[in-house]
């Protein structure tokens, strides 16, 4: 890969701000929607039943539309990708605003989601285009870092104006300020071409989708995410039997997630992709089973070992696939992605149902109130730290592989 032109690199500096304001849009989409829900129910008279599934369209949307921006960007250019993007999410803020039904935030919901999907469709081949070797990973972490920054800011931003008496729809207008800042940005900019003809064609993208190593990190995918999504949108509930305050907890998972993700090409350069995984796995089994067996202050200590592993999770499985699978090209990484978010989607009733179980396990030793929530919910994240066990058998697999590839590529060379 030659070595680009300034002007190249400024414009690609460019395209990488852009697109953090498109991933700070998608975040605040998260936050600031989950922070209006009471009003929402309590304005429109929806049930707990109504709100769940409006939220549910946020999660459908964006492996959807993932998948297809993957399919078509080498034939279409994630310039229209993006383009669809604002669109998507420019309506759906101004229908959630303006609808005042049940099915028409259903409908605005299900637009945001596909606007935050194509972001992720668009903007992550960018990055592996734009940049090569551990540059990918650096920026690919420092992308995925504004997602759950832009989570802390919007949910403070949400918290700020609830309590000071601003209505759900000024709230929702903030999501716009982001969202015109990455248009601005991304307006009138060349993006980058895939690095070798491979990339860009659907048959060798598919070809490479289909190797051993692939289809093994896919289902390395799928175990990060139930370990990173899982405990985090259950922990507040448990831990509010425990003498923890949640919100402090979530924003400190969140908050120390975005800060070592800064670092993250730096980590990556010196334990090797391998070594974050495998690193990353074990301070994750640690931090779920501190959060299944301490209270009260405990549990901040447990957050932060939990942050410290969950961070380097998703931006260095799609920075793997970019720099070690680079074939698969853009649709690579958006199966990967949204296998990720559909796996993350599918075990949260599996583990609302193990909160029934150990709760009626607890109830029948006689527990109640606090301490019997506190018990099954103990309990639950328990069963939780398999996944974190399962991935620390697999990455020392996969260490072990990479490490057989590298000798024979050496030897090849020679």
């Amino acid at each position: 890969m030659e070595e680009p032109s300034i002007e190249v690199k400024k414009t690609r500096l460019l395209l990488f701000y852009a697109s953090c304001f498109a991933v700070i849009t998608n975040a605040f989409s998260f936050s600031i929607r989950a922070g209006i829900l009471p009003q929402l129910g309590e304005e429109l008279s929806l049930t707990g039943e109504e709100l769940g599934y409006i939220n549910s369209m946020w999660f459908l949307g964006f492996p959807i539309s993932m998948i297809i921006g993957g399919l078509i960007y080498n034939k279409i250019g994630g310039k229209l990708i993006m383009q669809f993007a604002f669109f998507a999410h420019t309506i759906g803020i101004i229908m959630t605003i303006y609808s005042g039904s049940y099915a028409g935030l259903m409908i605005s919901t299900l637009l945001i989601g596909f606007g935050n999907g194509c972001t992720e469709a668009a903007c992550n081949p960018m990055i592996a285009d734009s940049y090569e070797g551990n540059a990918i990973i650096k920026m690919m972490n420092r992308f995925h870092m504004w997602f759950p920054g832009g989570i802390v800011i919007g949910a403070l931003i949400s918290k700020f104006m609830t309590d000071g008496g601003f209505g759900w729809q000024s709230q929702m207008w903030i999501l716009m300020v982001p969202t015109l800042i990455y248009a601005y940005l991304f307006y009138g900019k060349v993006w980058p071409k895939a690095r070798t003809q491979e990339e860009a064609s659907l048959s060798s993208n598919f070809k490479a989708m289909g190797t051993p190593l692939f289809i093994f990190m896919l289902v390395c995918m799928s175990l990060t995410a139930v370990s990173e999504f899982g405990p985090q949108q259950w922990v507040g509930l448990i831990l509010s039997r425990s003498g923890a305050e949640p919100m402090l907890i979530l924003a400190l998972i969140t908050g120390l997630m975005a800060v070592v993700r800064y670092f993250g090409g730096t980590v990556v350069k010196k334990l090797d992709q391998t070594g974050v995984f495998l690193a990353a796995s074990v301070l994750t089994l640690l931090g779920i089973y501190l959060f299944s067996t301490q209270t009260g202050s405990m549990a901040y200590v447990a957050a932060i070992v939990y942050a410290l592993g969950i961070a380097y999770f998703w931006p260095n499985m799609l920075g793997f696939i970019a720099e070690k699978i680079p074939n698969s090209g853009a649709i690579g990484l958006s199966v990967i992605g949204a296998v990720g978010m559909v796996a993350g989607s599918f075990f949260q009733p599996i583990i609302g149902a193990w909160i029934d179980s150990n709760r009626a396990t607890a109830e029948a030793t006689g527990l109640t109130g606090d301490e019997l929530e506190l018990v099954a919910g103990q309990a639950t994240l328990q069963n939780l730290t398999i996944f974190p066990a399962i991935l620390i058998i697999l990455f020392i697999i996969l260490f072990v592989w990479v490490k057989k590839i590298k000798q024979q590529q050496k030897s090849a060379a020679i």
